[in-house]
């Protein structure tokens, strides 16, 4: 339970999987933004900065302090002043500080991070969560998401008051974060396969903040595209800005009328991280599908070999990918600070989750939409074939993934899981349980597939994970697992 300071302040903010969420005008205040913008300034001067073991896995120079903060922030309401606010209180306490002249989109400012060698990045966004979310994310000094062990220090310095501003806003050094990612990712991709290529690209960027980039390079590739739901609309047009296939009626209208056979579409969420895909017949290409075409395309098409990230909620389509490449993979938490960690350490070769959350090797230790929406562009122009058949051949080479994902409100939703975790079912779902794995939440697996339940770190939601051969086994199973959250059991 969180106790109330003085009026307006929350004492206790706690870091999810990645960042901070809360509901604005509630917990999403200045005040308690001002009071994380001070906790930070306080662990970049401290020792336990200089003794983190992040920085000699790293193979890095210890950065102090003086390299300063770089502050980005996405289209949600009020972003641009929370990330002002931010600044004003890193000003105040001597951290040089830096601030993106527009909205970004959060791999950019994580590539900000490690081109500009500063010494923590903080980017303003509630990335795919509801409109009356705002959130901050910590970017470690190499470009990625920051380990527990930074944002642990981070709460444990938090004030119990807000911090009084001094220093004016017109002192912020404002700066050009789009120009130098967007340079980056020209480098990433293959634009002479890409140049002039007879596909066309279906933008979708939700009304987020990574709209206009993938157009950009597009253009200067001569590639046709349309660009849908490209403006600023912190409502997000009354939806999640999250790429999951309940939200894509748009995407999915605009790529079914007329174009070309030879149509892709590409769609990122609210801060530009997290990608997924549409064929040209309408079809869902849902983050496990995008992690395999890529993943297929970096190996058979670039020769590429290393080994794989994968989250506990990803398909086991990738593992036998892996296996049948040769390729070793590393099973992580959900979250993807835990894929950056492994990623700083060694030659991965991509890493990946559920939430449509990608990285490649070469590029930061860091889930990037857009570079990935350039990549499905260069599978698409890599083949003579159309998306819808790529899929199915995958399907037929590397067998079925047939997955869904639930959300359900409960507010019992940790304990709910950790009943199960303390006794878990023999059979579930008309199933027998051969194996239960607690990674992350509570995974049951079955002879040809598996259930998960994991409690939302940052809303009420108890997020349910299935995949079995059948759509009809799939949906089965969830009513199931939804009648014993529920209790109607």
């Amino acid at each position: 339970m969180e106790s109330q300071g003085r009026e307006g302040v929350v004492e206790s903010v706690r870091f999810g999987t990645d960042g901070w969420r809360a509901i604005i005008a509630k917990e999403f205040t200045f005040d308690n933004v001002g009071r994380v913008a001070k906790a930070v300034a306080d662990y970049l001067r401290s020792e336990d900065r200089a003794a983190n073991p992040i920085y000699t896995d790293w193979g890095a120079t210890f950065r102090a302090a003086d390299r300063g903060v770089v502050v980005g922030y996405d289209t949600r309401f009020l972003s641009d002043a929370f990330a002002e606010h931010v600044c004003r209180v890193l000003q105040d306490e001597g951290i040089p500080v830096s601030l993106s002249d527009g909205f970004i989109p959060t791999p950019a400012l994580s590539y900000a991070v490690a081109d500009r060698e500063t010494a923590i990045g903080i980017m303003l966004t509630s990335s795919h969560n509801p409109a009356p979310y705002n959130g901050l994310k910590l970017k470690a000094a190499y470009g990625g998401s920051a380990p527990e062990s930074i944002t642990r220090a981070v709460e444990e310095r938090l004030p119990s008051s807000a911090p009084d501003i001094v220093s004016p806003a017109d002192r912020i050094e404002r700066v050009d974060l789009r120009t130098p990612f967007l340079n980056r990712v020209r480098e990433l991709i293959d634009r002479d396969l890409l140049k002039d290529a007879p596909i066309e690209v279906v933008i979708d960027s939700m009304y987020g903040s990574a709209q206009g980039y993938v157009a950009e390079l597009l253009d200067e590739l001569n590639i046709p595209y349309i660009q849908i739901r490209g403006t600023r609309d912190p409502l997000f047009g009354g939806v999640k800005p999250e790429p999951l296939e309940v939200n894509l009626a748009p995407l999915r209208e605009a790529i079914t009328q007329g174009g070309t056979r030879r149509r892709i579409g590409a769609v990122t969420d609210g801060d530009g991280d997290r990608i997924s895909g549409m064929d040209e017949r309408g079809r869902f290409i849902d983050a496990h599908l995008t992690y395999a075409l890529i993943l297929r395309h970096l190996v058979e098409t670039r020769g590429w070999k290393g080994p794989i990230v994968v989250s506990f909620n990803l398909s086991d389509l990738i593992r036998r990918m892996a296996k049948a490449y040769g390729l070793e993979t590393i099973e992580i938490p959900i979250g993807f600070k835990h894929a950056a960690e492994h990623i700083v350490k060694g030659n991965v070769l991509m890493a990946g989750e559920e939430s449509g959350s990608l990285a490649i090797r070469g590029h930061i230790p860091e889930r990037d939409g857009v570079l990935c929406s350039l990549l499905l562009a260069e599978i698409l122009a890599s083949s003579d074939k159309p998306a819808s058949e790529l899929i199915d051949d995958l399907h037929a080479t590397f067998g079925p993934q047939v997955y869904e994902r639930r959300d359900i409100e409960l507010e019992t939703r940790v304990e709910l899981v950790e009943n199960l975790k303390a006794a878990p079912p023999e059979s579930f779902g008309g199933l027998p349980v051969r194996k239960v794995e607690t990674l992350d939440g509570l995974k049951l697996r079955f002879d040809d597939g598996w259930l998960l339940f994991r409690a939302s770190g940052t809303e009420p939601i108890l997020r349910m994970y299935c995949e079995l051969p059948t759509a009809d086994g799939v949906r089965q199973m969830l009513d199931a697992a939804e009648r014993v959250a529920r209790g109607d059991n």
